[in-house]
């Protein structure tokens, strides 16, 4: 592990528990969201009967309030230290999968969602400051790419856990078990994880200060262009995942095995984490994005191009799975670093940083993902276009991140 810096107090973890621990922390976010789609068909069935592709707003519900929630989350946790706002963050994610349990109405669902989203918001933000007080630039990329290989089990193992729990216990059960992985998170993290945050090194909490941070990111060149490259990453990942369950239920009718399926494509792209920290230092994390938003581009193009013809039902279905296992792939090696540059230059107040650059792009992606969704209409064209001009867009503007010395 490197050298620590001023800001940590106590004995640090050793590197394996620590980045292990920091990936079930940030994994709540995966396994709330996961879990819950072999559910969307009977929550809709049982909350929005009339119109079931509502049912995909559960999943954008939660990443609006999660979005919402790391914009407060970063200087908080800058104010009173990482434990505190995590530990926090935690507890009122607790009390709203609570009411999530107990919704008699969709609308009811959505509000609690959003309220889960915003509790997770803090454990899900401050683990990027507190790994960005020990580590920063490409060990920092590589530290999260270790994070990102533990954190991409929790989506291979959430919809077979979700799809069983719906079976033997109903779907509100599966809010139940969001309680208790949460638990079992926070009381690890209180109990091992040293504050990394002394008090001498806090900054007050203030408009002011959150205001002056976002300007300075802003204008920053490397960080304004992450913050917008990863709005499109996150619009794509998100999309993505909304609609899968109906694709592989609707259009090519294997909604039974959908956990089973999904699984294998969560543990195929979870590889991306292990090859980006092998490979970061090596070749640069620019170079890395460009790469990986030039295949997406491709796969998509031929994803649509076979969706789009008569194609027999193995191609499209094999096209299908391709593509989707390149969505998932493609943000598990560019997301990590995309959060490495646009940090970089933002030790001094990573905190606030890690908030602006996780709430700007989180809710973007919202409005991205949204809209794309609700068009599903039996195939995976719309969301296959939407993707495409979210890559284009990302491609071109990774082209113009700048290194110093750069003209």
């Amino acid at each position: 592990m490197t050298a620590a810096p001023a800001t940590q107090t106590g004995k640090q973890l050793g590197q394996s528990e620590f980045i292990a621990l920091m990936a079930m922390v940030a994994a709540t976010v995966a396994f709330s969201i996961d879990a819950m789609l072999p559910a969307l068909p009977d929550i809709g069935a049982d909350l929005s009967p009339n119109d079931l592709n509502n049912a995909q707003l559960i999943v954008t519900s939660f990443v609006l309030g999660m979005g919402i929630g790391t914009l407060f989350t970063g200087p908080l946790s800058d104010a009173f230290g990482r434990k505190p706002v995590m530990i926090g963050g935690s507890i009122v994610y607790i009390l709203a999968c609570a009411l999530a349990w107990a919704a008699p109405t969709l609308e009811i669902m959505l509000a609690a969602r959003v309220v889960q989203g915003l509790g997770a918001a803090g454990p899900r933000v401050v683990a990027m400051a507190l790994i960005r007080d020990l580590h920063s630039g490409p060990q920092m990329a590589r530290i999260l790419s270790f994070v990102m290989v533990v954190f991409s089990l929790v989506p291979a193992l959430a919809p077979t856990v979700g799809h069983y729990i719906i079976i033997s216990f109903g779907w509100r059960a599966i809010f139940i078990t969001f309680i208790l992985f949460s638990l079992g998170t926070s009381i690890w993290l209180l109990i091992r994880q040293p504050e990394t945050l002394t008090p001498e090194n806090r900054r007050p909490l203030s408009i002011t200060s959150l205001a002056s941070a976002t300007a300075e990111m802003f204008r920053h060149p490397t960080a304004r262009l992450s913050i917008l490259i990863q709005t499109l990453t996150l619009g794509m990942l998100f999309t993505v995942i909304s609609s899968t369950q109906q694709v592989f239920d609707q259009t090519f009718d294997q909604g039974a095995h959908f956990h089973l399926w999904f699984g294998g494509i969560a543990i195929l792209a979870a590889s991306s984490g292990v090859l980006n920290a092998k490979i970061v230092i090596r070749l640069g994390m620019r170079a890395i994005i460009k790469a990986m938003y030039t295949a997406q581009i491709i796969l998509t193009l031929i994803m649509l191009g076979v969706s789009v013809t008569a194609a027999p039902y193995w191609l499209a279905f094999g096209a299908y799975l391709l593509w989707t296992v390149g969505n998932f792939f493609q943000a598990g090696m560019t997301i990590g670093n995309l959060n490495a540059l646009g940090m970089e230059d933002m030790g001094h107040i990573a905190g606030i940083a890690a908030s602006i650059l996780a709430a700007v792009a989180t809710i973007g992606a919202v409005f991205i993902a949204a809209p794309v969704a609700l068009m599903f209409d039996g195939t995976p064209v719309p969301m296959g276009i939407g993707v495409l001009i979210a890559a284009c867009l990302a491609l071109w503007l990774t082209t113009l991140i700048k290194r110093p010395g750069e003209v």
